[in-house]
Protein backbone atom coordinates (compact mmCIF):
# COMPACT_ATOMS: atom_id res chain seq x y z
CA UNK A 1 0.00 0.00 0.00
CA UNK A 2 1.11 3.57 -1.06
CA UNK A 3 1.97 6.06 1.37
CA UNK A 4 -0.15 9.19 0.56
CA UNK A 5 2.86 12.25 -0.02
CA UNK A 6 3.13 14.98 2.32
CA UNK A 7 4.47 16.36 5.56
CA UNK A 8 1.32 15.24 7.72
CA UNK A 9 1.96 12.64 10.57
CA UNK A 10 0.20 9.90 9.05
CA UNK A 11 2.41 10.39 5.99
CA UNK A 12 5.50 9.89 8.11
CA UNK A 13 3.94 7.11 10.04
CA UNK A 14 3.25 5.70 6.99
CA UNK A 15 6.92 5.82 5.06
CA UNK A 16 8.65 4.93 8.37
CA UNK A 17 6.45 1.99 8.72
CA UNK A 18 7.62 0.77 5.27
CA UNK A 19 11.48 1.46 6.55
CA UNK A 20 10.90 -0.45 9.59
CA UNK A 21 9.28 -3.20 8.00
CA UNK A 22 11.94 -3.71 4.79
CA UNK A 23 14.45 -3.50 7.82
CA UNK A 24 13.02 -6.77 9.55
CA UNK A 25 12.15 -4.89 12.40
CA UNK A 26 8.73 -6.23 14.26
CA UNK A 27 6.03 -4.47 14.65
CA UNK A 28 7.11 -1.97 12.32
CA UNK A 29 3.83 0.37 12.59
CA UNK A 30 3.98 0.25 16.44
CA UNK A 31 7.21 1.49 16.35
CA UNK A 32 7.19 4.45 13.91
CA UNK A 33 3.78 5.25 16.08
CA UNK A 34 5.95 5.10 19.70
CA UNK A 35 9.17 7.19 17.97
CA UNK A 36 7.01 9.80 15.73
CA UNK A 37 4.73 10.53 19.43
CA UNK A 38 8.08 11.08 21.48
CA UNK A 39 9.38 13.60 18.11
CA UNK A 40 6.00 15.28 18.87
CA UNK A 41 5.08 14.64 22.79
CA UNK A 42 1.74 13.62 21.32
CA UNK A 43 -0.13 10.27 22.88
CA UNK A 44 -1.09 7.53 20.48
CA UNK A 45 -4.66 9.03 20.36
CA UNK A 46 -3.17 12.26 19.24
CA UNK A 47 -1.48 11.07 16.38
CA UNK A 48 -4.79 9.74 15.21
CA UNK A 49 -6.89 12.50 15.47
CA UNK A 50 -4.34 14.42 13.81
CA UNK A 51 -3.50 12.95 11.18
CA UNK A 52 -3.91 15.29 8.61
CA UNK A 53 -1.68 17.43 10.64
CA UNK A 54 1.62 19.09 9.35
CA UNK A 55 4.64 17.28 11.39
CA UNK A 56 7.10 20.93 12.61
CA UNK A 57 10.19 20.54 10.47
CA UNK A 58 12.06 20.38 14.48
CA UNK A 59 9.68 17.42 15.32
CA UNK A 60 10.85 16.17 11.94
CA UNK A 61 14.16 15.82 12.53
CA UNK A 62 14.06 14.35 15.88
CA UNK A 63 12.12 11.82 13.77
CA UNK A 64 14.16 11.44 11.32
CA UNK A 65 16.97 10.57 13.82
CA UNK A 66 15.09 8.65 15.99
CA UNK A 67 14.70 6.44 12.78
CA UNK A 68 18.19 6.02 11.78
CA UNK A 69 19.19 5.45 15.27
CA UNK A 70 16.38 2.64 14.88
CA UNK A 71 18.22 0.79 11.78
CA UNK A 72 21.15 1.14 13.62
CA UNK A 73 19.53 -1.30 16.34
CA UNK A 74 19.79 1.45 19.37
CA UNK A 75 16.56 -0.09 21.18
CA UNK A 76 13.85 1.57 21.39
CA UNK A 77 13.37 2.16 25.00
CA UNK A 78 17.05 4.45 24.77
CA UNK A 79 15.79 6.27 21.84
CA UNK A 80 12.65 7.32 24.18
CA UNK A 81 14.49 7.13 27.39
CA UNK A 82 12.29 5.43 29.51
CA UNK A 83 10.50 1.66 29.52
CA UNK A 84 7.49 0.32 31.56
CA UNK A 85 8.17 -2.07 34.11
CA UNK A 86 5.17 -3.28 36.65
CA UNK A 87 3.48 0.05 37.83
CA UNK A 88 6.57 1.85 36.96
CA UNK A 89 7.54 4.12 34.24
CA UNK A 90 11.73 4.30 34.77
CA UNK A 91 14.70 5.87 33.03
CA UNK A 92 16.92 3.73 30.84
CA UNK A 93 20.25 4.20 29.64
CA UNK A 94 23.05 2.11 28.17
CA UNK A 95 24.55 1.64 31.33
CA UNK A 96 21.74 -0.73 32.09
CA UNK A 97 19.34 -3.28 31.32
CA UNK A 98 16.42 -2.52 30.13
CA UNK A 99 13.63 -4.08 32.16
CA UNK A 100 11.94 -6.87 30.56
CA UNK A 101 7.94 -8.41 31.04
CA UNK A 102 9.93 -11.58 32.04
CA UNK A 103 11.77 -10.09 35.23
CA UNK A 104 8.10 -9.08 36.66
CA UNK A 105 8.15 -12.66 37.60
CA UNK A 106 10.29 -12.23 39.66
CA UNK A 107 8.26 -9.25 41.36
CA UNK A 108 5.08 -11.78 41.86
CA UNK A 109 6.89 -14.19 43.94
CA UNK A 110 8.18 -11.85 45.86
CA UNK A 111 5.44 -10.43 46.49
CA UNK A 112 3.46 -13.93 47.30
CA UNK A 113 6.39 -14.74 49.64
CA UNK A 114 4.90 -11.69 51.61
CA UNK A 115 1.51 -11.27 51.04
CA UNK A 116 0.97 -8.89 53.65
CA UNK A 117 0.76 -5.51 52.50
CA UNK A 118 1.85 -3.52 55.03
CA UNK A 119 4.69 -5.81 56.10
CA UNK A 120 7.76 -4.19 57.15
CA UNK A 121 10.97 -5.71 55.40
CA UNK A 122 14.38 -5.09 54.26
CA UNK A 123 15.14 -6.28 51.02
CA UNK A 124 18.29 -5.70 48.83
CA UNK A 125 18.68 -5.95 45.07
CA UNK A 126 21.87 -7.06 43.45
CA UNK A 127 22.67 -5.89 40.15
CA UNK A 128 20.00 -3.37 40.41
CA UNK A 129 20.49 -1.75 37.20
CA UNK A 130 17.52 0.25 36.64
CA UNK A 131 16.56 -0.34 39.81
CA UNK A 132 13.62 -2.06 38.32
CA UNK A 133 12.86 -5.09 40.94
CA UNK A 134 13.56 -3.21 44.32
CA UNK A 135 11.17 -0.51 43.13
CA UNK A 136 8.44 -2.60 42.03
CA UNK A 137 8.72 -4.75 45.46
CA UNK A 138 8.35 -0.83 47.39
CA UNK A 139 5.97 0.29 45.24
CA UNK A 140 3.43 -2.42 46.62
CA UNK A 141 4.97 -2.66 49.96
CA UNK A 142 5.09 0.55 51.76
CA UNK A 143 6.39 -0.19 54.66
CA UNK A 144 9.22 -1.72 53.06
CA UNK A 145 12.61 -0.39 52.71
CA UNK A 146 15.49 -1.55 50.30
CA UNK A 147 18.95 -0.95 49.10
CA UNK A 148 20.20 -1.63 45.49
CA UNK A 149 23.72 -2.51 44.44
CA UNK A 150 24.96 -2.20 40.89
CA UNK A 151 28.91 -2.38 39.53
CA UNK A 152 28.35 0.43 37.18
CA UNK A 153 28.47 3.57 39.13
CA UNK A 154 26.32 5.58 36.47
CA UNK A 155 23.76 2.59 36.95
CA UNK A 156 23.03 3.13 40.51
CA UNK A 157 22.59 6.72 39.42
CA UNK A 158 20.59 6.07 36.95
CA UNK A 159 18.29 3.90 40.00
CA UNK A 160 18.73 6.74 42.36
CA UNK A 161 17.03 8.79 39.57
CA UNK A 162 13.99 6.20 39.31
CA UNK A 163 13.69 6.45 42.56
CA UNK A 164 13.09 10.00 43.18
CA UNK A 165 11.17 9.57 39.69
CA UNK A 166 8.62 6.88 41.55
CA UNK A 167 8.64 8.82 44.39
CA UNK A 168 10.23 5.99 46.31
CA UNK A 169 13.70 7.70 47.41
CA UNK A 170 12.50 7.92 50.85
CA UNK A 171 12.80 4.08 51.00
CA UNK A 172 15.51 2.99 48.56
CA UNK A 173 19.03 4.09 48.63
CA UNK A 174 21.75 2.87 45.40
CA UNK A 175 24.98 1.69 45.98
CA UNK A 176 27.85 1.31 43.28
CA UNK A 177 29.87 -1.97 44.32
CA UNK A 178 30.63 -5.28 43.92
CA UNK A 179 27.77 -7.73 44.69
CA UNK A 180 27.68 -8.04 48.44
CA UNK A 181 31.32 -6.74 49.48
CA UNK A 182 29.91 -3.65 51.30
CA UNK A 183 27.36 -4.79 52.86
CA UNK A 184 26.32 -5.83 56.55
CA UNK A 185 23.77 -6.96 57.96
CA UNK A 186 20.83 -9.38 56.84
CA UNK A 187 17.45 -8.91 54.88
CA UNK A 188 14.19 -10.72 54.73
CA UNK A 189 13.92 -10.58 50.66
CA UNK A 190 16.84 -10.75 48.51
CA UNK A 191 16.37 -10.30 44.85
CA UNK A 192 18.75 -10.64 42.06
CA UNK A 193 18.68 -10.19 38.06
CA UNK A 194 22.01 -11.51 37.31
CA UNK A 195 24.01 -11.64 34.13
CA UNK A 196 23.47 -15.47 33.21
CA UNK A 197 24.69 -15.75 29.10
CA UNK A 198 27.75 -17.57 28.44
CA UNK A 199 30.45 -15.23 27.26
CA UNK A 200 30.49 -16.88 23.64
CA UNK A 201 27.13 -16.56 22.72
CA UNK A 202 26.83 -12.69 23.34
CA UNK A 203 28.26 -11.82 19.99
CA UNK A 204 25.02 -14.11 18.92
CA UNK A 205 22.57 -11.91 20.16
CA UNK A 206 19.93 -9.54 18.87
CA UNK A 207 22.31 -6.57 18.00
CA UNK A 208 20.00 -4.29 20.04
CA UNK A 209 21.55 -6.44 23.06
CA UNK A 210 24.95 -7.35 22.16
CA UNK A 211 26.11 -4.16 20.90
CA UNK A 212 23.68 -1.70 23.13
CA UNK A 213 22.91 -3.19 26.35
CA UNK A 214 26.31 -3.09 28.75
CA UNK A 215 28.08 -6.40 28.84
CA UNK A 216 29.22 -6.84 32.45
CA UNK A 217 25.03 -7.09 32.85
CA UNK A 218 24.95 -10.30 30.54
CA UNK A 219 28.42 -12.01 30.75
CA UNK A 220 27.92 -14.83 33.17
CA UNK A 221 31.44 -16.47 32.21
CA UNK A 222 32.21 -19.65 30.02
CA UNK A 223 29.09 -21.59 31.36
CA UNK A 224 26.75 -18.50 32.02
CA UNK A 225 26.70 -19.83 35.92
CA UNK A 226 29.82 -17.43 37.50
CA UNK A 227 27.28 -14.82 39.45
CA UNK A 228 25.05 -17.45 40.49
CA UNK A 229 28.00 -18.81 42.56
CA UNK A 230 29.16 -15.53 43.65
CA UNK A 231 25.36 -15.68 44.85
CA UNK A 232 24.97 -19.01 46.54
CA UNK A 233 28.01 -18.08 48.71
CA UNK A 234 26.85 -14.60 49.92
CA UNK A 235 23.17 -15.81 50.49
CA UNK A 236 23.53 -17.45 53.88
CA UNK A 237 25.00 -14.41 55.27
CA UNK A 238 23.20 -11.81 54.08
CA UNK A 239 19.15 -13.56 54.39
CA UNK A 240 17.49 -12.84 57.61
CA UNK A 241 15.65 -16.24 59.13
CA UNK A 242 13.13 -16.68 57.37
CA UNK A 243 13.85 -14.89 54.71
CA UNK A 244 14.46 -15.27 50.98
CA UNK A 245 16.08 -15.17 47.81
CA UNK A 246 14.29 -15.18 44.17
CA UNK A 247 16.74 -15.30 41.42
CA UNK A 248 16.30 -14.55 37.76
CA UNK A 249 17.17 -17.75 35.69
CA UNK A 250 18.11 -17.88 32.12
CA UNK A 251 16.38 -20.22 29.74
CA UNK A 252 17.50 -24.26 30.93
CA UNK A 253 19.48 -23.31 33.81
CA UNK A 254 17.19 -24.15 36.58
CA UNK A 255 18.85 -27.64 36.88
CA UNK A 256 22.27 -26.19 37.48
CA UNK A 257 21.62 -23.70 39.70
CA UNK A 258 19.66 -25.81 41.65
CA UNK A 259 22.47 -27.65 42.47
CA UNK A 260 24.80 -24.93 43.39
CA UNK A 261 22.33 -23.76 46.23
CA UNK A 262 21.78 -27.22 47.29
CA UNK A 263 25.73 -27.63 47.58
CA UNK A 264 25.93 -24.31 49.11
CA UNK A 265 23.57 -24.75 51.96
CA UNK A 266 20.40 -23.18 50.26
CA UNK A 267 17.46 -25.32 49.38
CA UNK A 268 14.82 -24.18 46.51
CA UNK A 269 11.49 -23.28 47.50
CA UNK A 270 9.91 -23.01 44.39
CA UNK A 271 10.55 -22.00 40.76
CA UNK A 272 7.72 -19.83 39.19
CA UNK A 273 7.47 -19.77 35.32
CA UNK A 274 7.46 -16.93 33.00
CA UNK A 275 4.43 -16.33 30.69
CA UNK A 276 6.13 -18.22 28.07
CA UNK A 277 6.25 -21.35 30.78
CA UNK A 278 10.40 -21.07 31.09
CA UNK A 279 11.07 -21.76 34.52
CA UNK A 280 12.22 -18.14 35.45
CA UNK A 281 12.28 -17.08 39.14
CA UNK A 282 14.04 -19.48 41.55
CA UNK A 283 12.73 -18.80 44.88
CA UNK A 284 15.73 -19.89 48.09
CA UNK A 285 14.90 -20.53 51.42
CA UNK A 286 15.42 -22.71 54.47
CA UNK A 287 12.82 -25.28 53.68
CA UNK A 288 13.22 -28.45 51.17
CA UNK A 289 10.37 -28.04 48.79
CA UNK A 290 10.21 -29.60 45.10
CA UNK A 291 10.87 -27.28 42.09
CA UNK A 292 7.42 -26.68 40.62
CA UNK A 293 9.22 -24.46 37.28
CA UNK A 294 9.35 -27.76 35.07
CA UNK A 295 7.70 -30.72 35.20
CA UNK A 296 8.69 -34.05 36.61
CA UNK A 297 10.03 -35.99 33.92
CA UNK A 298 8.06 -39.02 32.69
CA UNK A 299 8.10 -42.85 33.83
Amino acid sequence: MACDPGETIGAFLCQAGQILRAAAIENPRLEARLLLGHALGATPEQLIRDSRAPVPPDAAARFHAAIAARLDATPVAHILGSQGFWTLDLAVSPATLIPRPDSETLVEAALDLFPDPAASLRVLDLGTGTGCLLLAVLAERPNAVGIGVDLIPEAAALAAANARRSGLDDRAAFLAGNWDAALSGRFDLVLSNPPYIESGAIAGLMPEVARHEPRSALDGGPDGLGAYRLLVAALPRLLQAGGAAVLELGTGQLPAVEALAREGGLVVDSCRPDLAGTPRALVLRAGEKKCIGEEAPAH
